[in-house]
């Protein structure tokens, strides 16, 4: 998550980091998870950030708390889930959509798997907000991480 602290702090999203290290957003992705980066990466990633490659070096290859503090890695597992939120809402306005579409709703019952979806769509929101408001990208998820903190990062 060191990755993702340092990224967060200087206002990037995944896919511009990628690419000014040459590296794939999965790849981004994985680090950010905590996957042990090769060497090259780390070269890479610290003269993006300009910092030392030890920076990323962990003595137990656990890069996931290292260089956080207990309530960053909580606020970006609370950030975490509002974006699956967000996925969710997503997948249900697409599919919804598509199936209303193509004269899905004419079939006797349908309505009930839809609504059952809402209901639970519904209360993925409520456990994954405290409070809703609009954000802007592409600072959002380090404003949302940092409203949680109740700090800057």
């Amino acid at each position: 998550m060191i990755v993702k602290k340092l990224r967060l702090q200087r206002g990037r999203s995944q896919e511009h980091l990628a690419e000014l290290t040459n590296l794939s957003v999965r790849t981004i992705q994985r680090l950010e998870r905590g996957h042990k980066p090769g060497l090259e990466t780390l070269k890479s990633l610290a003269a993006v950030f300009e910092v030392d490659i030890q920076t990323f070096e962990a003595g137990d290859s656990d890069m996931n708390t290292q260089h956080l503090k207990a309530d960053e890695v909580q606020a970006m597992h609370y950030v975490k889930g509002v974006i699956e939120f967000y996925s969710h809402v997503l997948m249900y306005v697409v599919f919804t959509s598509t199936f209303l579409l193509n004269g899905g709703w004419h079939l006797q019952g349908i309505h009930w798997p839809f609504l059952g979806w809402a209901l639970g769509l519904t209360m993925h929101g409520l456990w994954a907000h405290d409070a809703f408001s609009w954000i802007t990208p592409p600072k959002w998820e380090l404003r949302l991480v940092e409203k949680r903190l109740g700090r800057k990062l």
